[in-house]
């Protein structure tokens, strides 16, 4: 018999704990949702200052993420003009029609080339006269100022290095009066992009901080106001927890509200820029076009303003929640 009672008085008192577990989980998560609602409660009902708060934060967001766009969009340019890697040799002018044409010819049978075309003085003037619009002017020189020229096209499997190489091989020859590497402006490119790009880290790194302490001085104002009140609850037994939990939806929402404007003055600033930049595309005849964040990007936006709006509630609750403590 003693045995059954102390089996059922286990029973009883593993159920009791299993029961006191599941009571304190859904109050901690009712606490969470009640917390959360009532937050943005709050946030609503003040809609100047929260407005303010969220364009703050947007403007902060929005120029560092307009800025990675755009040298997104650059380097999505550059890239269309990456290939191929193409050697312009200018040749000397006492060089006749028919000895520049043989020379080309002997560079196209070279294995290290993957195309040659020659193009004559009389064609180049031609072409320039026709997308210069100086044909009035050029028509009343004495004689055509514009040397023989021969594109060569390196082979694709010659690295960065052979192709200097080759330049400076095809320079040498007699015939050739300077060599050219058309790839020479597109490595200063991706250099000044490359730059651009840390300097955006830089200073995006800059405006998160100071969006961290705009949202720590926010929920700090916000506790200082709620002081009585969190007295009050710490007298009747609430936890650190207990009292940090709405401040940190405080933060969750006011980052969400600045990601959220940060990603729409991003898309407005693309919308008013796409359309001169769509007939400046057409006037090069090129596909080019703008692309913006997307749905995805601004999720991401709202994500990340969510975290730092976490971020700096912590920091404030953390900091000025110990120094408030019932007397």
């Amino acid at each position: 018999m003693s045995s059954r009672r102390q089996s059922a008085t286990r029973r009883e008192g593993a159920s009791l704990s299993r029961t006191q577990l599941r009571d304190r989980y859904h109050a901690w998560l009712q606490h969470h949702r009640l917390s959360a609602a009532q937050s943005l409660l709050k946030v609503v009902e003040n809609p100047g200052a929260s407005l303010l708060t969220w364009l703050v934060i947007g403007i902060a967001l929005a120029l560092p993420v307009g800025l990675n766009v755009a040298l997104e969009n650059a380097a999505r340019l550059g890239g269309n003009w990456d290939s191929p890697a193409q050697v312009s040799l200018f040749l000397h002018d006492g060089l006749g029609d028919e000895r520049s044409a043989e020379f080309a010819r002997e560079l196209g049978e070279r294995q290290d080339l993957a195309s040659v075309r020659f193009v004559s003085r009389q064609a180049a003037l031609a072409e320039f006269t026709a997308l210069s619009g100086f044909g009035d002017i050029l028509a009343s020189l004495d004689k055509n100022p514009l040397p023989h020229l021969v594109l060569a096209t390196p082979v694709e499997t010659l690295d960065e290095s052979a192709i200097t190489d080759l330049r400076e091989e095809l320079g040498a020859l007699p015939e050739v009066a300077e060599a050219v590497l058309d790839m020479d402006w597109l490595r200063r490119l991706h250099s000044i992009l490359e730059l651009s790009q840390r300097l955006v880290l830089l200073v995006g790194g800059m405006l998160v901080l100071g969006v961290v302490l705009i949202l720590g001085n926010t929920i700090r104002l916000a506790i200082e106001s709620r002081r009585d009140e969190i007295v009050v609850v710490k007298l009747v037994g609430g936890s650190n927890a207990f009292v940090r939990r709405p401040f940190l939806y405080t933060g969750l929402w006011c980052g969400v509200g600045g990601g959220l404007l940060a990603g729409l003055l991003v898309e407005a600033g693309l919308w008013s820029l796409r359309e001169p930049v769509g007939r400046l595309a057409a006037l090069y005849e090129s596909p080019f076009y703008l692309s913006g964040l997307g749905v995805m990007g601004i999720l991401n936006l709202l994500l990340f303003g969510g975290a730092l709006g976490l971020a700096g509630a912590w920091l404030a609750v953390s900091r000025h929640l110990a120094d408030i403590e019932p007397r």
